[in-house]
Formats: structure tokens, C-alpha cells, sequence
């Protein structure tokens, strides 16, 4: 795990020395263990090292390859690197493939050999997590791919015939090839989902490149190409069989992804919540490691929201070295602005995983498995089972839709809650199904509300209008409605949306913030083809994740698996409005002096808060107060 950079297409060599060192710098954190660069005509390369695999100089970077051709940076894990490199060893006869001459123990070299029998196909041979990016100094071509789903994140911009990508925001940002100034449409994506989703961002002309593609780079012209897709990669081996049989094909794909992702040369544990994902992963840990887990959970004094009973008893079901990070308001206060400092890009979440990421990394970890992946995939969210219950409304589309809008304004005039609010406002859309309903739901602040905050200037041509919604565009664009299956529908735009763009951000930036590497069986791509290949009946939550509950068989006790969902979250409702209010009260007073925002309307949205307003809940303000903090720290101008 580690932090790349590179820069082509500057001419003045020191210039691009300079600015790739400043990248460098800017990704520190994220690779303690040794750093790098390479800079040659029009082309510099950075890396910053967390040593997992091969710990050894061997595993510097950027790497050459062994005929000296081939210089590449990379993050990530190959999971099935000693496969691979066995392959590639080998002569196939009549082929004329020639065996790659191996100069180390690393999954980096492996992927340098398989650009160099496989050219870009190299990436559908490749099961892991990774963002890496190859220099070819014969062609000048550059080659860029990110993982599948997204795990590992890769930034990138092309301004004025200068090209850069980086691990991270902040590099690109500290390498001045651009202005550092607010996407004006990427705002308004924000505001309604408390994150942007990519490929845009919050800084204008800074991309990102989108999971499952890749780019290619040569003479000034910019390719990218996909070659995966959640919506499209489906698996038929479930085709036919019964319940029991793919259960035990889940249990199968579910353990050998997990045992995948204890290959490492390094301490490794796990988050464990107490909930059914991250148990029964500590569980199937416990089942195929030789050493004893080491778990870690965290803890409140407000016990609505401590978990530490359900962590306890799977600490003890499977005999774990269990660490309980007990967390008071002061102590959160102390450590909150070095969590948003940590933050690459603004999101409403984050700061969970920040403190129990740190807390592993002190103890001595420095890989550790989460169970993220497993409610998208398992539907174990409530949007699952309101997503099948739509269906059985269609004839609300029968009525005028004069009728349903007065149905809706009735009803938000009469039950002032977030829940009804989304219901009226999906009552108002032209036609009630899945296209329309998943968008709304999935919002954090409603475009009413978004209107009332923004400044005129951010609604297109006068008419009170907002941007398009970015999640209906995504939906559209992956073709969800074609599904086969509604549940995989559901699990694709979960995927696709809230998980890559949220959690796995989130994962990514909090955990690196302490060089700490954070691994997800649940989204190994072939369990999720898989997956989501199951018929609905298999997968029909009547019971919380009953498809991955049933493949675990006894592995997991009653008490975890009809325990009520909590979700890994703090009290952020007392905390904003005790301990953290003058911090809230100082930022949302801030933003809402910036041109872009409406200032009575940002403060009424703060008091509304204040005052309990069911329509305005925590998570309404916090992703405000983390953006103000954001844009304040990274010097971001609206």
C-alpha cells in the first residue's frame, strides 16, 4: 500500500523534479517507509512505500523492469500475485511469449511482466486492489488502471498539454498545475449526497479516474477505457441451483476471498463492530489463519450507541486479541481536527474510521480486514426492502399526476419528516419506479433545501433549477434498470454510488492517514459477480442478509444475527450541539459568507438544527461543516 504521483509532458526536467518531490511530499503519510522518483524526458514518476509484501529494498519504487524498458509506481495488493508470476515464468510453447526474468519477490514486478505479455488485457488477469501507472520508455506511452470496484483511488488532471495523477487531492493540488477552485456543478453533487461522485470532483478540472478503467497516454492524446463493470460483469454459475448449493458457493468465494487477503509480511487484525459483516469475517478469519486475530472495536459511554457487547462476544467466540478503543466526547473533540485534516476530499463521513484505524496502527497493525462491501452486496440496507415494496405500488402511476403532487404536498405539509419529505417528492416525479426512487432516497439535503442555501447564481438559467442529479445520471449510464434481478439492481447503484463514492473514499483517506492498509473481502470481484447473479428469492432479506447469513451456517451466534442494526456511527447529534457547537456554529458561519452560498439560508438551516427540526437532522450540517474546513485547509476558493 502506498502513494503515487507523476507528471508527463513538461519539458524543463528540473521544473518536473521539483513539482513531483512536492507531490512526493504531500503523500507522506501514506508511505512511511521509503520514497522515490523517477525523471526522464517529459516524464516524472513519484512513489511513496508502505511495506506489506516484501519488505525488503527490493520492493523500491519506481520499479524497472529487468531489460530497463518499463518504469511503474503502483498501490495496492495483488491478491493472486504468486499465481500469476508461476504463469509468467513459463514458456508457452508456439507462442511466442518469452518467460519474464524475475528480479524480486514482489507483486509489483508481477504486474510490470503482465503489461508486458498481456498490454492493457493485463488488468483482467489481475485480482486486487490497485491504482498503478506503467512509463514505457521506448513508445513514450504512458498506461493508468484503477481495481474493479474502486478500493484504491486515482486522481487525475490535463491542463494546458500537461498531464498529472496522483493517489491523492491534495498532491495535485500542491503541484500548482491547476487553480484550486470549486466546481460549481460538483457543489451542488455534494450538497445532496455529502460526497461527489466521480469521475468529478470538488476542484475544477480535477478528475478521477473511474473504477474498472484504465488510460492510455501517448503523444498528447488522452484514452480511457472500461473494463469492468458492476452492471454488466454478472455471474451465471448460480443459473439453476438450488438454495443450499449457493449458499455453500457464497461460503466457498466468501472464505478463499478472505484467506486471499491474509497474505501479507506484516502484523494484520480486523475492525470488528459486532455486526454480522465485520463477524463473520473476524470468523472465517479465525478459520483459515495459523496466528490469532487481533480485533478492534470502539466504544461509547452513550450506550444506544456502544456495540461493545456484540464485539465482546465474537472477541470471545473466536478466541481474538480484542482491543477496545473507549471513546469520550473529549476525546473525540481532541482528535477530530486531525481526522478532517486527514480528509483528501470533503465527505460526511469519515472520522469513524479515523479513530479506530488509529488506534490499530499504534497497536502494532499494520493491515487489517473491514467488513465494508457487505450490506450492498447482502442487502442489508432498509433502501433494499423499500426498493421491492415500490414494485408492489404501480398503480400509484395510474394516477394523474395532478393527483399525486396534491397527494405529496398534503402529506409534507402534515408529517414534517426527512422520511415523508423523500416520499412526497417521489409522489411529484413524472413516473414512480426505480429510476426515480433510488436518487431520492439516497439524498442528504433535498433539492428544496439545496435551493434555499445556494446563491442564485449556482440555478440554471434563472428558472430555479438545479444541475442534474449525478446519481440518476450514474443509473442511466450503468444501465441498472436492465437488471434481471431487482435486488442486484439495488446493489448496483448501492455499489456504485454510496460505496464507491462514501465508504470506500472514507476507507481509503482515514486508514492511510496512518499507514494503515485496510483490505474488503466482501468486494472481492468474483464473490460480487457472483452475488449478483443470484435470483431474488435466494437473496429476499426476510431476515437481516439472509443469503449470507444461511451460507456462514453456525459460524456466527443468534444473539449477532438478530441483534437490531446500529451501524458503525458516533452521537453526533449531542456532541453538535454540546462539545462541538462553537466549532459547527464557526464553520457553518463561514460558509455561509462564501459568494457561492445564501447566508440567511445557511443559517436558518443551522438554527433549524438547533431547534430540532426533524426535516434537518446531524447529517443535514456536518457534511457543511466538514466542507467549509475542507476548502479552508486546502486553500480551495469558491
Amino acid at each position: 500500500m502506498c502513494g503515487i504521483n507523476g507528471i508527463l509532458g513538461l519539458a524543463d526536467k528540473s521544473i518536473a523534479a521539483k513539482k513531483i518531490a512536492a507531490m512526493n511530499f504531500a503523500l507522506r503519510h501514506r508511505g512511511p517507509n521509503d520514497e522515490g522518483t523517477f525523471v526522464d524526458d517529459k516524464i516524472a514518476l513519484g512513489h511513496r512505500r508502505l511495506s506489506i509484501i516484501d519488505l525488503s529494498a527490493a520492493g523500491h519504487q519506481p520499479m524497472t523492469s529487468y531489460d530497463g524498458r518499463y518504469q511503474i509506481v503502483y498501490n495496492g495488493e495483488l491478491y493472486n500475485f504468486k499465481e500469476l508470476k508461476f504463469e509468467l515464468q513459463r514458456v508457452v510453447s508456439g507462442s511466442g511469449q518469452q518467460a519474464y526474468l524475475f528480479q524480486t519477490n514482489t507483486d509489483t514486478e508481477v504486474i510490470i511482466a503482465s503489461y508486458v505479455r498481456w498490454g492493457a488485457d493485463c488488468v483482467n488477469h489481475f485480482n486486487g486492489m490497485f491504482a498503478f501507472a506503467i512509463w514505457d520508455t521506448e513508445t513514450k506511452e504512458l498506461f493508468i488502471a484503477r481495481d474493479r470496484l474502486g478500493i484504491k483511488p486515482l486522481y487525475y488532471c490535463y491542463t494546458e498539454g500537461v498531464f498529472a495523477f496522483s493517489s491523492e487531492m491534495r498532491a495535485l493540488l500542491s503541484s500548482e498545475l491547476l487553480p484550486k477552485k470549486i466546481d460549481n456543478n460538483s457543489l451542488i453533487d455534494y450538497l445532496r449526497y455529502q460526497t461527489v461522485h466521480a469521475p468529478n470532483t470538488i476542484v475544477k478540472g480535477l478528475k478521477m479516474l473511474m473504477p474498472g478503467h484504465f488510460i492510455e497516454m501517448k503523444n498528447g492524446e488522452l484514452r480511457i477505457k472500461n473494463y469492468w463493470s458492476v452492471s454488466k460483469n454478472n455471474s451465471e454459475l448460480a443459473k439453476g441451483k438450488t438454495y443450499t448449493e449457493v449458499c455453500k458457493d457464497v461460503n466457498a468465494l466468501l472464505t478463499k476471498a478472505v484467506e486471499r487477503r491474509l497474505i501479507a509480511d506484516v502484523p494484520f487484525g480486523a475492525f470488528l463492530s459486532g455486526g454480522i459483516d465485520s463477524s463473520a469475517i473476524v470468523g472465517l478469519m479465525s478459520k483459515v489463519s495459523t496466528e490469532k486475530v487481533k480485533t478492534f472495536s470502539v466504544t461509547f459511554d452513550e450506550s444506544e450507541f456502544s456495540e461493545a457487547k456484540y464485539a465482546q462476544l465474537i472477541a470471545k467466540k473466536f478466541n481474538t486479541d480484542h482491543h477496545e478503543i473507549v471513546l469520550k466526547p473529549a476525546d473525540f473533540i481532541e482528535q477530530l481536527p486531525y481526522a478532517l485534516k486527514a480528509m483528501d476530499h470533503p465527505s460526511g463521513d469519515g472520522p469513524n474510521t479515523y479513530i479506530v484505524s488509529k488506534a490499530t496502527k499504534e497497536a502494532g497493525i499494520t493491515m487489517a480486514l473491514s467488513g465494508l462491501g457487505g450490506d450492498e452486496l447482502f442487502a442489508g440496507y432498509d433502501v433494499f426492502k423499500r426498493a421491492l415494496e415500490l414494485n408492489r405500488k404501480n398503480w400509484l402511476n395510474a394516477l394523474p399526476l395532478f393527483l399525486r403532487r396534491a397527494g405529496g404536498n398534503l402529506l409534507s405539509s402534515t408529517n414534517k419528516t426527512m422520511a415523508t419529505e423523500k416520499i412526497a417528492e417521489l409522489l411529484k416525479q413524472n413516473k414512480i419506479n426505480f429510476n426515480s426512487f433510488y436518487p431520492i432516497s439516497r439524498q442528504v439535503l433535498m433539492d428544496n433545501q439545496i435551493l434555499q442555501i445556494v446563491n442564485s447564481e449556482q440555478r440554471i438559467a434563472n428558472r430555479g433549477e438545479l444541475p442534474a442529479n449525478r446519481v440518476s445520471e450514474i443509473i442511466k449510464e450503468f444501465q441498472i434498470s436492465d437488471f434481471k434481478f431487482q435486488i442486484s439492481e439495488t446493489s448496483c447503484a448501492e455499489i456504485s454510488t454510496y460505496m464507491q463514492n462514501v465508504l470506500l473514499g472514507d476507507a481509503d483517506q482515514m486508514s492511510m492517514a496512518h499507514a494503515l492498509e485496510v483490505r474488503v473481502p466482501f468486494i472481492d470481484y468474483t464473490l460480487v459477480e457472483y452475488v449478483m447473479g443470484v435470483p431474488d428469492k435466494f437473496k429476499n432479506p426476510t431476515t437481516p442478509k439472509k443469503l449470507l447469513v444461511d451460507s456462514l451456517g453456525d459460524l456466527l451466534p443468534p444473539e449477532i444475527v438478530n441483534r437490531p442494526k446500529m451501524g458503525f456511527t458516533f452521537p453526533w447529534k449531542q456532541w453538535m450541539k454540546n462539545e462541538l457547537k462553537s466549532f459547527c456554529e464557526s464553520k457553518i458561519h463561514s460558509l455561509a459568507q462564501r459568494n457561492l452560498f445564501n447566508e440567511q439560508g445557511v443559517l436558518k438551516l443551522w438554527k433549524a438544527f438547533l431547534q430540532d427540526n426533524p426535516r434537518v437532522t446531524w447529517s443535514r450540517i456536518w457534511h457543511l461543516v466538514v466542507l467549509e474546513n475542507w476548502l479552508q485547509e486546502n486553500g480551495v476558493e469558491d
